[in-house]
């Protein structure tokens, strides 16, 4: 089983929010999952050029860095995101990439994942960025097992906590994977935006050509 990190603070070793990224991991891993931590602020992404490339041929035409942890992403069972509070959004670098994975929304490619979201906040704004971060899994299928977030103005006792829960949150991660643990409300959602989507993909069946022989081949779709 694999888990896989996305750290995107500028802060590097010094971001608060790696705490509980770390946290996650040693949870996820004490459960028996390989982790990776990858910090997207030390690669080169690209913004989005809304070629929409991708819709038609499954890959982001553009060289960088992208492809290496997109492929990543899309192997791993299991996904955290994490982010600081930057004007109650996510950072400008995870942004990038979210924009960049645009095709995972489409085609649905966490379809059968799970994923956790984590953030640090000055003293308000984390329910807005962890709901940045859900939205985005939800939009592309996948399953969020939890969120935990930690305030400044809570002090040390306050990231103590965020750490503990952040620390259970990997071990619940796995546990959900393992059993492939199903979320109604979440599932509901899905299947929700996939009957709205069909009437787009199928207007644009032939400018988004890969898109819409994914649905055939999942069967989500009839050709």
């Amino acid at each position: 089983m694999k888990i896989v990190a996305i750290t995107s603070s500028p802060k590097g070793k010094k971001s608060n929010t790696l705490q509980l990224v770390n946290a996650a991991i040693e949870g996820a891993r004490e459960a028996g999952a390989e982790a990776e931590v990858i910090d997207i602020t030390k690669h080169q992404i690209k913004y989005c050029k809304g070629c929409v490339t991708c819709y038609k041929k499954g890959k982001c035409v553009q060289k960088d860095d992208f492809q290496e942890i997109w492929d990543k992403i899309i192997g791993a069972d299991g996904i955290i995101l994490s982010s600081p509070n930057y004007i109650d959004n996510v950072s400008a670098q995870l942004k990038t990439l979210f924009d960049r994975m645009a095709n995972a929304i489409h085609e649905q490619l966490f379809d059968g994942k799970y994923a956790l979201t984590l953030t640090t906040a000055g003293g308000s704004g984390d329910d807005v960025v962890l709901g940045v971060m859900n939205t985005f899994i939800g939009k592309c299928g996948g399953m969020v097992v939890g969120s935990a977030s930690a305030l400044g103005r809570d002090g040390p006792e306050g990231m103590e906590a965020a750490v503990k829960r952040s620390h259970g949150l990997g071990k619940e991660l796995v546990k959900a994977i393992k059993a492939k643990k199903k979320y109604p409300e979440q599932a509901a959602a899905h299947k929700a935006w996939k009957d709205s989507f069909v009437f787009s993909l199928k207007a644009n069946k032939e400018k988004w050509a890969h898109n819409y022989q994914h649905w055939v081949e999942k069967g989500w779709i009839k050709a």
